[in-house]
C-alpha cells in the first residue's frame, strides 16, 4: 500500500478513487483467502467479495482508525459476516446433531508441525460446510460459541458439536495423510 493506511483512509473517505483502488489492491488477496475458508466455489467467492467491498466502501465513514492494521481487521470482519450471510441465505450450511457414537472425547490433538500449510488448508476445505464454518470461526476468527450461534442462527450446543466433529474429522484425515505419505505419526 502506498502511503500510510490512515492517509489512504482519509483520501478514500473523501471519494478519492485512486485511494479506494489502493485499499482494494492491497487487501483483495487476503480477503479472498478469508472468504475462501468458508466458500469453495470461486464464482460465489467473487460475488461475496464484490458485495463486501461495496459494504466496506459505503461504510468507511463509520470505521474508527485505531492504528496500522485496524482497517484490515475491520474489513476481514465485514467479509466474514457477508460470507456467513451468503451461506445462510443460500442454504449452504447443514448442521447435524451429535449422536451417542460421536460423543467420544478427543484426547490428543493432531500434530501438524511437520505438515505443509497447503495440505492443512486443503484438508480443512474438505470438511463439510457446517463443520468448516464453525471450525474457521472458532479457531481462525477466534469467535465464541455464543457469537457463532448468533452469526449462523443455531444453538451454542450445535456450534460446539460441529467443532467437535470437525476436529475429529480433521484428526482422522491428518493421520491418514501422514500414513499415506509416510510422515511421522501424530
Amino acid at each position: 500500500m502506498t502511503g500510510s493506511e490512515e492517509l489512504l483512509l482519509k483520501r478514500a473517505r473523501a471519494g478519492d478513487a485512486g485511494a479506494q483502488r489502493a485499499i482494494y489492491s492491497s487487501h483483495v488477496r487476503y480477503l479472498t483467502a478469508v472468504c475462501s475458508r468458508y466458500i469453495l466455489d470461486p464464482e460465489d467467492v467473487r460475488d461475496v467479495l464484490q458485495e463486501s467491498f461495496l459494504k466496506i466502501f459505503s461504510s468507511l465513514n463509520s470505521f474508527e482508525f485505531k492504528g496500522e492494521g485496524s482497517l484490515k481487521a475491520w474489513m476481514s470482519r465485514i467479509v466474514v459476516n457477508m460470507t456467513m450471510n451468503f451461506l445462510r441465505r443460500n442454504g449452504k450450511i447443514k448442521f447435524a446433531d451429535l449422536d451417542e457414537a460421536d460423543r467420544t472425547v478427543m484426547t490428543d490433538e493432531p500434530e501438524t508441525d511437520n505438515l505443509p500449510a497447503d495440505v492443512i488448508y486443503r484438508i480443512i476445505r474438505e470438511l463439510p460446510e457446517g463443520y468448516r464454518a464453525v471450525f474457521n470461526l472458532y479457531v481462525i476468527e477466534e469467535r465464541s460459541h455464543r457469537e457463532i450461534a448468533e452469526m449462523l442462527n443455531i444453538k451454542e450446543s450445535t456450534s460446539a458439536s460441529q467443532l467437535h466433529r470437525a476436529k475429529m474429522m480433521l484428526a482422522s484425515k491428518l493421520k491418514e495423510y501422514q500414513s499415506v505419505n509416510e510422515l511421522d505419526p501424530l
